[in-house]
């Protein structure tokens, strides 16, 4: 179903002027930076409750090769 839903707009987007296309292009691509946007401000909201239960570690490079090495 997903894919005949893509081919079906692909289709229909090369019917379309130019003009027309590049407004579509730009609307999509604000649509997938505002989409990568929030996807940032979760991970990072994510981090920071992690931070705040205590669950982050901290260290030096060496820090992290030697508990990466031991699990």
């Amino acid at each position: 179903m997903r894919n005949t839903i893509i081919n079906k707009v692909i289709e229909e987007f090369s019917y379309l002027p130019l003009e027309d296309k590049e407004y579509v292009a730009e609307i999509i691509n604000r649509q997938l930076i505002d989409l990568k946007r929030e996807s940032i401000a979760g991970r990072a909201s994510e981090a920071k409750m992690n931070f705040e239960k205590g669950l982050v570690k901290s260290g030096t490079i060496k820090d992290l090769r030697e508990d990466l090495e031991s699990d």
